[in-house]
């Protein structure tokens, strides 16, 4: 299998610098197989333990490090996310791809934080939310298939080599994985509409006026709470722009005074983060779609806030 970066391609690269230089295309493969950055990171960690669990000279023996690294960092993903939905089975309430703070406000461009963890992960429409929630619903083979082959450009003959299924079997699971995409993602509004959109809405929730709130919202919008068992949120779906719409007026007359709520981006589209007391206890993601919010997810689990309490 050929690397897709750079670094650590010859055998004359298998120094320390070299093998670590690819980490970063490692984080950005992982992410997008597993939803999590936590998760993420603790196959690269494997990854790199595999590594360095051979011998120099298998390692001088292996043609590609990148690739082999890529290889190994993939397995270990489609062996989690096998393990992932018997664990999702007894989660408390609805599970949600941990989401990623970006350096930036998107209202002002000013810089929001330099010890921000995401900047590990290259953000692009295969990272924003409505994307990721999508994956979530596919089996593991076609998710692997997928990324791998539509994102991050492997042929299917090296898709093969790491799902163990034949090329035209691994065309298969990325065929069936592009029409559930199509299916279930409109054509998003351009980021500034979307900004303006997201805007709105946090105006509306803080005056509290319901009939704003309305009138942002799709007809037949859903938002999804993930607390995970640890905060307190709803824990079924809310369906319907009316139903939405009193469920935050219900949130605002509950919020205490020192309760701020910050536009921040989000897996790379405009959301906005709760913070109280300095800290971060919500993110919010947002779908939009012809200017109205198709979804709102919110995520309460503090597991997930981790990379946002210094963002």
């Amino acid at each position: 299998m050929s690397a897709r970066s750079g670094p650590g391609n010859g055998p004359a690269d298998t120094g320390l610098d070299a093998i670590m230089s690819e980490r970063r295309q490692l984080i950005n493969v992982t992410y997008r197989l597993l939803g999590s950055l936590a998760e993420a990171e603790d196959a690269v960690q494997e990854t790199y333990a595999r590594w360095y669990a051979m011998s120099p000279e298998q390692q001088e023996a292996i043609e590609s490090p990148g690739a082999w690294l890529t290889t190994v960092a993939s397995r270990i993903c489609l062996n989690l996310l096998g393990s992932a939905r018997a664990r999702r089975e007894t989660y408390v309430g609805e599970w949600i791809p941990e989401p990623l703070p970006e350096r930036t406000e998107w209202i002002s461009g000013r810089p929001a934080s330099t010890a921000d963890p995401a900047d590990r992960v290259t953000l692009d429409e295969s990272v924003n939310m409505a994307f990721l929630v999508v994956l979530e619903a596919m089996t593991p083979a076609e998710r692997v298939a997928f990324i791998l082959h539509d994102v991050f450009r492997y042929s299917f003959a090296e898709v093969a080599e790491i799902v163990g299924r034949t090329p035209a079997a691994c065309r298969q699971l990325a065929s069936s994985a592009r029409r559930r995409i199509r299916a279930a993602q409109a054509p998003a509004s351009p980021t500034a509409r979307q900004a303006g959109v997201v805007r709105a809405f946090k105006a509306a929730w803080e005056a509290k006026d319901i009939n704003a709130l309305i009138g942002l919202l799709d007809p037949a919008a859903t938002a999804t709470a993930d607390g995970g068992g640890r905060a307190i949120t709803f824990l079924q779906p809310i369906e319907g722009s009316e139903q939405i719409a009193r469920a935050w007026i219900e949130i605002a007359n509950r919020a205490t005074g020192n309760m701020v709520l910050l536009e921040r981006m989000v897996n790379g589209r405009p959301g906005l983060v709760a913070r109280q007391d300095g800290v971060t206890v919500t993110v919010f993601a947002f779908d939009v779609a012809d200017d109205r919010i198709r979804n709102i997810w919110v995520v309460r689990n503090p597991e997930k806030l981790r990379p946002w309490m210094t963002a």
